[in-house]
C-alpha cells in the first residue's frame, strides 16, 4: 500500500482490525503458463464436446447460441470479481476464505463446504465417465478397472505439489484447445461448402421451427446446459495460492477468459448449429457414452474424416482426466484452506515437503472413492441424490463471488484504501456485478421450472433440483447461530494479512507489457 494510502486509512479510524488468519504454507511453483492454460483448458469438456448436442435440440441454433453468450458474458463478470479480490490477496482459500474475511465466518463456511461438496461429487462423476469413454474402445473390460487407474493418476499428477499438477495440467488444456481449435477450422470450411459441397451458412436457422426452438423454456433449460460448461472457471483464483506471481498472472489468465468464451464456446455452438439440423435424432443421444453421435463428430464426418468417433473420444478421455485431475486439487485446497481457519479437522491443515497439503489429499480421495463405490450400487439412487445436491452449486458459488467482491470493494474504499494499489480491478462496477447476481439468482430459482410448469408436479425431480438450496442457507444459518457470529463490518474488514504487498508481490497493473514480452513470460 503506497504511503498516501497510508495517511488516509490512520485518517479513519480504521485501523484496528482483528487480524486474518494466514495460509501462506504452499509451494508457489506454477508459472505463467501453468496458469494461462488452466484458465484458458481448465473447463473445456463433456460439457461443450457431448451435452452441446442436447443443447441444439431443446434451444435451436439461435437459443443454444443465445444462452452460450450469455452465460459467457456473466461469467467473464463473475471472474474479473474474482480477479481483483485473488490478485490482491492470493491466498489458497482464494473466494471461499474471501466470504469469512468480507462478510463473516457462517457465511464463509457455507461457501467453503458448498464449493468442496460440489467438486467431490464432480470428481466422482469424472470417474465414472472414464470408464464409459475407455468402453468404446475396449468393451469387454470391466469400466471399473479403468477407473481406478484414471484415479490412481489424478493423485500422482497432485501428490507431488502444485508444479506437478501445473504441468500435468498445461499439457492436458493444451491437447483440448488444440482439438477446438482444429474442429473450428474444420467447421467453417464444411459451413461454407469448401470441403463436401454444401453451403449451409444460416439455413437451419430458418429450419422450422428455429431458430429459437421452444421459446424463452427453451433457452432457459439450455442455459443450464451452458453452466455446467461453464463450471470450474473459478479455479484460477483457488491457484493463486500457489501462483510464482499472482499479481501478473491472474490478470493475464482472466483475459483470457475472454477469448475462450468467443473462439471455444459461442463460434463452436455457432458451427454447430450452422451446419446440423436441431431435429437430427442423433443430438438426443447425449453423454459419454454415445461419443459416436456427438455434434462435433458429426460435423468432423462430413468433413470426411472416418477417424472422427476415435479422435473425439480420445481427446474427451484428455478431457475427462484434467476435470478429475483439477477436482482433486480444488478439493484438498478448499479442505486445507478449511482446517487452516479452524473449519476443519487441524490435520488437514499439514503440508509435505513439496508443499502438499498431504492429508487433506488422501482425506479427499478417500471420499470421492466412497462417492464412486456408490455409483456402483443396485439402481445408483443414492447416488443420484447426492448428484443432485450439488446441482446448483456452481450457480450459488458464483454469486457468492460477486457478493462478496461487493463487500471488499466497499469496505476498500471506506477505510481509504488506494484504489490504485489494486493490482486488477473489475470491469464494470458494481454494474455488471448487480446484473449477474440478480440474473444468476433468476436461472437458480427457474432451473425446476419443467418439474410444476405444464406439467404433472414431479415431486422427485422437484427436490433435485431445488434442495441444494435450503442446505446451503442452513449451513450458514445455523453456523451462525450455534456460535453466535454477527456480520463483520466493513470497517473491520482485514486487508494487511497475506495482501500481496506483504508477501512481496509487485503490482504490474500499470506496466506497458508489449506483446513481446508477455509471449516470453508465458514460456518462461
Amino acid at each position: 500500500m503506497s504511503e498516501a494510502s497510508m495517511k488516509d486509512l490512520e485518517a479513519t479510524g480504521y485501523n484496528d482490525k482483528t487480524t486474518y488468519v494466514q495460509q501462506d504454507k504452499l509451494t508457489r511453483s506454477l508459472k505463467g503458463r501453468h496458469m494461462a492454460m488452466i484458465a484458458l483448458g481448465g473447463t473445456i469438456g463433456t460439457g461443450l464436446f457431448v451435452a452441446s448436442g442436447a443443447s441444439l435440440t431443446i434451444g435451436g441454433p439461435g437459443g443454444s447460441l443465445a444462452a452460450y453468450l450469455g452465460n459467457g458474458i456473466i461469467m467473464l463478470f463473475v471472474m474479473t470479481s474474482l480477479g481483483e479480490m485473488s490478485t490482491f490477496i492470493p491466498i489458497a482459500g482464494s473466494f471461499n476464505s474471501f466470504g469469512e474475511r468480507f462478510v463473516d465466518k457462517s457465511y464463509g463456511f457455507a461457501v467453503a463446504y458448498n464449493y468442496w461438496y460440489s467438486w467431490i461429487v464432480a470428481s466422482a462423476n469424472d470417474l465414472v465417465a472414464a470408464g464409459i469413454v475407455m468402453q468404446y474402445w475396449l468393451p469387454n473390460i470391466n469400466p471399473i478397472i479403468w477407473s481406478i487407474i484414471v484415479f490412481v493418476m489424478v493423485i500422482i499428477f497432485n501428490l507431488f505439489g502444485s508444479k506437478v499438477y501445473g504441468e500435468s495440467e498445461f499439457w492436458l488444456s493444451i491437447i483440448k484447445v488444440v482439438a477446438i481449435v482444429v474442429f473450428i477450422v474444420i467447421g467453417i470450411l464444411v459451413a461454407s461448402g469448401i470441403i463436401g459441397g454444401v453451403k449451409y451458412g444460416f439455413t437451419n436457422w430458418g429450419y422450422r421451427d428455429g431458430p429459437f426452438v421452444g421459446g424463452f423454456r427453451g433457452f432457459l433449460s439450455v442455459y443450464l446446459y451452458a453452466g455446467f460448461s461453464f463450471n470450474g472457471t473459478e479455479i484460477v483464483g483457488i491457484t493463486s495460492g500457489e501462483s510464482e506471481n499472482p499479481s501478473r498472472d491472474i490478470p493475464r489468465a482472466i483475459r483470457s477468459i475472454f477469448w475462450r468464451i468467443l473462439l471455444f464456446y459461442v463460434i463452436t455452438i455457432l458451427l454447430i448449429g450452422m451446419i446440423i439440423p436441431y431435429d437430427n435424432p442423433n443430438l438426443l443421444n447425449t453423454g459419454v457414452a454415445n461419443i459416436a453421435v456427438s455434434p462435433l463428430v458429426l460435423v468432423l464426418k462430413l468433413a470426411g474424416i472416418k477417424a472422427a468417433p476415435d479422435i473425439m473420444n480420445a481427446v474427451i478421455l484428455t478431457s475427462v482426466l484434467s476435470a478429475a485431475n483439477s477436482g482433486l486439487y480444488l478439493t484438498s485446497r478448499t479442505l486445507y484452506s478449511l482446517s487452516i481457519e479452524g473449519k476443519g479437522p487441524r490435520i488437514m491443515g499439514r503440508v509435505s515437503k513439496s508443499g502438499t497439503p498431504i492429508f487433506s489429499l488422501i482425506g479427499c480421495a478417500f471420499i470421492i472413492t466412497i462417492l464412486f463405490c456408490l455409483s456402483l450400487i443396485g439402481n445408483k439412487v443414492i447416488y443420484t441424490w447426492f448428484v443432485a445436491l450439488g446441482g446448483v452449486s456452481g450457480m450459488i458459488n458464483w454469486m457468492g463471488i460477486l457478493f462478496t467482491q461487493n463487500r471488499f470493494r466497499r469496505g476498500y474504499i471506506l477505510q481509504g484504501y488506494n484504489m490504485k494499489d489494486l493490482p486488477y480491478v473489475a470491469n464494470f462496477y458494481p454494474y455488471a456485478q448487480y446484473f449477474s447476481f440478480f440474473l444468476l439468482g433468476f436461472f437458480v430459482l427457474a432451473q425446476g421450472q419443467s418439474t410444476f410448469i405444464d406439467v404433472k408436479f414431479d415431486v422427485s425431480g422437484f427436490l433435485k433440483t431445488y434442495l441444494g438450496i435450503p442446505i446451503f442457507l442452513g449451513m450458514w444459518i445455523i453456523y451462525k447461530l450455534v456460535n453466535k457470529i454477527k456480520l463483520t463490518p466493513l470497517s473491520e474488514i482485514d486487508y494487511e494479512t497475506e495482501n500481496y504487498i506483504s508477501l512481496g508481490f509487485p503490482n504490474n497493473r500499470h506496466d506497458n507489457n508489449t506483446l513481446k514480452s508477455q509471449l516470453i513470460s508465458f514460456f518462461t
